[in-house]
């Protein structure tokens, strides 16, 4: 079964998405949609909601109210397109002394395509060798035989993107994948991620506390304090009236020395 996707259609549709955690109301009333190919970034001030958002989008946590669709279908229903879907956490939490190496790692992002009785040998040199493409791409094929509880924050970040691309993906979601990573190591990491979604022809949508990188490398941006507050180029949704209207009046830029 081929795995296409209807370019006329969006990428990700979310229609008056509302997320309660306890007695609390974390997002309320969100609609936006994902055009293809296109990288949108999440801003706005801690605890407006934009992990809990990107969270329900792809069913982590329940949501109380709205609708989502991914590639035109509801998440419950994307049967064989699931793949296409990537993710990159906040914080992947795992046991550091689990002895799992770099390529095993990766590898587990691999479709098995059983597409004759010797499938398994076949497979299995088509699979070291996207694994060694993907951790080359990323710039950490020299860690592959490394145990991964050893990686620093940076390091375990490349990995994960590589798990993202040892298959093709439509949609790649990050939730502050900077988070834990030094200011050279995000920007180094931002440029990759662009460069790759460039390649790949990704659409992104991510969560990012990066104001200066966001307005660099992402075609739009929603400003989420809650509720939509606004969306639109980085020019119109990065105004300063918006980020004020998103921040408050505390709000200070986040600027990179390179």
């Amino acid at each position: 079964m081929t795995s296409r996707i209807n370019n006329s259609h969006p990428i990700l549709k979310v229609e008056n998405l509302t997320v309660y955690q306890h007695n609390y109301c974390a997002v309320r009333d969100v609609s936006f949609e994902l055009s293809p190919g296109t990288n949108t970034a999440i801003v706005g001030p801690n605890g407006a909601g934009k992990s809990t958002l990107v969270q329900a989008i792809l069913n982590l946590i329940p949501y109380s109210t709205g609708n989502v669709e991914i590639f035109a279908r509801p998440l419950e229903r994307l049967g064989h397109l699931r793949h296409l879907l990537g993710y990159v956490p906040q914080n992947f939490i795992f046991d550091r002394t689990f002895p799992l190496s770099v390529s095993e790692l990766v590898g587990l992002g691999w479709v098995k395509k059983r597409k004759s009785p010797f499938w398994w040998n076949a497979e299995k040199s088509e699979t070291k060798a996207a694994i060694a493409q993907a951790l080359r791409r990323v710039g950490v094929y020299h860690l592959r035989n490394q145990a991964i509880g050893t990686l620093s924050g940076g390091e375990l970040k490349r990995v994960l993107l590589a798990y993202c691309l040892v298959i093709p993906r439509k949609l790649l979601v990050l939730d502050e994948a900077f988070a834990g990573v030094d200011m050279q190591g995000a920007a180094d990491f931002y440029n990759l991620l662009h460069e790759l979604q460039q390649e790949e022809g990704w659409t992104v949508l991510q969560v990012s506390h990066d104001i200066d990188m966001v307005s660099r490398h992402c075609d739009r941006v929603i400003c989420l304090n809650q509720t939509l507050v606004c969306t639109g180029t980085p020019e119109v949704a990065l105004s300063p009236e918006n980020l004020l209207a998103t921040y408050g009046p505390r709000f200070s830029r986040y600027h990179h020395q390179h």
